[in-house]
């Protein structure tokens, strides 16, 4: 039987970045991965091919506009399976570079479903063939999968997940999405660059139920703009099937209403997915949604065995979840391994972006802490007007009392790179001040951080 120091189980931004960091710390690291390759969900279905499709439907998109900026053109046009191909040119190329990754730091990779059978020993089952190995630490990282509506049956045809939408062989008349939050929008708005009606339920009464309400009322008059039908405070009670078309039946305020469609992607969230891992019976604490319970240094009930990314409490983000793979690989090593919380970025990468980083003000109001506001809009930044892209705004909250920032809410073009700044400086105690008194080159699309940040004390220069 082999054995090993560390043994990994799932290879997605959790599991690799946490393999990867174990084996630099010199541990006999081995991973077992059920799929075909490495990355998990982020890789293969999710993060990177999601972003490609919305990359090249942003620039077709964009191309109409260009008349505006002096570039003239005629007849353009998408090729879909193009667009299709490149973006799975895009998940292969990844996929290998991990599975490089793994070869240069002598990881130990193992294909098949993990299943433990106590707390030292786990049987790796693929197709008829089984084997079992030895490891004194188990790093649970297996993610997360979609969670369907009751009665409501993905079939990735008709009625999609976000997997059947990121390969449509053709664009939808009519895509209606089940669920207002960062997958649901950011599926939407491909198909919607591409030629389809949108629309979206949501039984929430607003879009992006968690995000900062003023940002969420902002972004749905621009999606709004840009042809998204939205019905909110609206309830999903069916979806049926005839021939070729779909009906959605839901209700609102007591009415129903029947919407005809052609597809329909349900984006009604994600659940940790433990699939037969053996947990419950061997004395793995889960919570009342399937959620492995750890305490702050990702240690489950048992001492040996420890949880990282989706499968456990927390943003279902894989930037987080790679935090805590290095985290834990540190923590076993003695180390001071560690995550903050309170600053973990969080992006929709529609046209404009969102971003996040901190506290709503809902989430302050709600805590009783005095804040201070700082905004800043695009039209009134010099390179968003030349870039002919100056929807959004920067807001920034503060502490009334210290001027540490509590919280910062993009929207605008490149918002997910901008909010890297915010990040940094939250990550270092920084006030608005700090922020303010800093240098920043122009023209930039980043003043508009330094403009917030000195409206805070009504100081912006150029509003």
């Amino acid at each position: 039987m082999e054995e090993f120091d560390i043994t990994v189980i799932g290879s997605g931004p959790a599991g690799y970045v946490c393999a990867i960091r174990a084996a630099q710390l010199g541990y006999n690291v081995c991973c077992i991965e059920k799929g075909q390759t490495l990355g998990g969900t982020c890789l293969n279905i999710g993060c990177i091919p999601s972003k490609s499709l919305l990359h090249s439907s942003h620039l077709y998109d964009q191309a109409s506009d260009l008349k505006k900026l002096g570039i003239n053109f005629d007849n353009v046009s998408f090729d879909l399976s193009k667009i299709m191909e490149k973006k799975s040119e895009s998940v292969e190329s990844l996929t290998k570079g991990v599975e490089f990754l793994f070869k240069k730091n002598k990881i130990n990779r193992k294909s098949g479903f993990a299943k433990l059978k106590n707390i030292n020993e786990i049987e790796i089952l693929s197709g008829e063939k089984s084997e079992t190995i030895k490891s004194a630490k188990i790093i649970i990282a297996t993610g997360s999968e979609v969670s369907s509506p009751d009665g409501v049956v993905i079939d990735e045809k008709d009625i999609l997940s976000s997997t059947g939408a990121l390969s449509l062989q053709s664009v939808p008349n009519h895509l209606v999405v089940i669920g207002a939050g960062y997958i649901g929008l950011e599926m939407g708005s491909v198909w919607s660059r591409l030629g389809s009606k949108v629309t979206v339920i949501e039984y929430a009464d607003r879009i992006l139920p968690g995000m900062d309400t003023e940002v969420s009322s902002s972004f749905q008059k621009i999606l709004i703009k840009q042809g998204f039908d939205f019905k909110l405070s609206t309830a999903l009670r069916s979806v049926s099937k005839e021939g070729d078309s779909l009906s959605v039946s839901v209700e609102n305020k007591g009415q129903t209403m029947d919407i005809d469609c052609d597809k329909v992607l349900i984006s009604t969230g994600r659940r940790p997915y433990t699939f037969g891992l053996n947990l419950e019976e061997l004395g793995v604490k889960l919570n009342d949604k399937g959620f492995i319970i750890t305490d702050n240094h990702f240690k489950t009930s048992i001492d040996n065995i420890y949880a990282v990314g989706d499968c456990k409490l927390g943003p279902m983000l894989a930037h987080k979840a790679s935090e805590e793979g290095t985290a834990v690989a540190e923590i076993i090593d003695g180390q001071a391994g560690h995550v903050n919380y309170s600053a973990i970025p969080s992006v929709i990468y529609t046209a404009p972006e969102v971003a996040s980083v901190g506290k709503t003000e809902d989430e302050l109001k709600a805590a009783g802490i005095t804040y201070k506001v700082g905004k800043f809009p695009f039209t009134a930044n010099a390179k968003a007007k030349v870039m002919n892209d100056t929807g959004g705004f920067v807001k920034i909250l503060s502490d009334n009392k210290t001027d540490e920032v509590l919280g910062v809410h993009i929207i605008g073009a490149d918002a997910g790179n901008m909010i890297g700044e915010l990040t940094v400086a939250m990550e270092f105690g920084a006030s608005a001040e700090d922020i303010a008194r800093t240098c920043h080159a122009h023209p930039t699309l980043t003043e508009s951080i330094k403009e917030a940040a000195l409206n805070v004390e009504n100081q912006a220069i150029h509003i």
